[in-house]
């Protein structure tokens, strides 16, 4: 019976695929804002690493421009997976849903108008 107590239980939160998938795309988007600050300090555009480490506390410059970056990379990283669901994956061309919704739609609209333009 002590054993089972001990077992590790998966969370209900990190267990949630959404959440996963979540904090997947956040991690990445965190990744890429590291690497955009770690480039930008690297290739000194406008003297913008000067400007920063000639500052009393660069600290809190650095910390403010990876904190908007990985808001920023983070979300759209976020919200690409969102929107990324419900799509199924095609080998050879992009992502797109079948269609067939808007084709039976335009179908019984031909089919209204045709009606309609017999009964007048």
């Amino acid at each position: 019976m002590q054993e089972e107590a001990s077992s590790p239980r998966p969370s209900l939160v990190f267990g949630a695929p959404l959440f996963r998938l979540l904090a997947i795309n956040l991690a990445i988007g965190a990744f890429l804002a590291v690497l955009l600050v770690g480039g930008l300090l690297l290739l000194n555009p406008g003297r913008l690493r000067d400007l920063i480490l000639a500052d009393h506390t660069p600290g809190i410059a650095l910390g403010l421009l990876l904190f908007g970056f990985v808001i920023t990379l983070g979300s759209s990283a976020m919200g690409t997976a969102i929107m990324a669901m419900g799509q199924q994956q095609t080998d050879g061309g992009p992502r797109r849903g079948h269609g067939q919704l808007v084709a039976q739609k335009v179908a019984a609209m031909a089919r209204a108008d045709a009606k309609a333009a017999s009964d007048g």
